[in-house]
């Protein structure tokens, strides 16, 4: 005899609240890899690098993008490898430390980023940002700047 489904409304609040988490970035990761492939040869993963470097005003240290993207160190290093060679990003001494580089967005890399950045954002819009007024977004933002310090432990 099959069983019912869990509600959530049956399932423990914690339990539902990481459900949730794994669920959203299944289903909208894989939606934006998706459309980001089809309309830019993109993976996901290369987007987030092009994100990061888009946010800083600054070339960023490879280190630290290792540091703040969900990508280990070598696979930052094989994914800037990629996007130099597509000429998007420059990798420069650092003046810092002579042993690191640092990767800025070339023009070419902004305005590609800013192609692809407004593909993930419509192709976003009718399954989150549409659905989340500011208030809702301001409770995610809180709740990840709160486990993201955990990833380190």
């Amino acid at each position: 005899m099959a069983k019912k489904k869990l509600t959530p409304a049956e399932m423990p609040v914690a339990d539902h609240a990481f459900y949730g988490l794994v669920w959203a970035g299944v289903v909208l990761t894989g939606r934006v890899d998706r459309a980001l492939s089809k309309r830019h040869d993109l993976p996901v993963s290369w987007f987030e690098v092009l994100l990061w470097l888009a946010s800083s005003p600054d070339p960023v240290p490879a280190s630290v993008l290792g540091n703040s993207t969900m990508l280990s160190r070598s696979q930052v290093s094989r994914v800037v490898d990629a996007l130099h060679g597509r000429g998007l990003v420059r990798r420069t001494p650092s003046p810092r430390d002579a042993r690191s580089v640092e990767v800025s967005l070339t023009a070419e890399g902004r305005r590609f980023f800013e192609e692809a950045d407004a593909t993930r954002r419509e192709c976003l819009a009718p399954v989150f940002t549409d659905l989340l007024n500011e208030e809702d977004l301001e409770a995610l933002s809180r709740v990840w700047r709160k486990l993201k310090p955990a990833r380190d432990h």
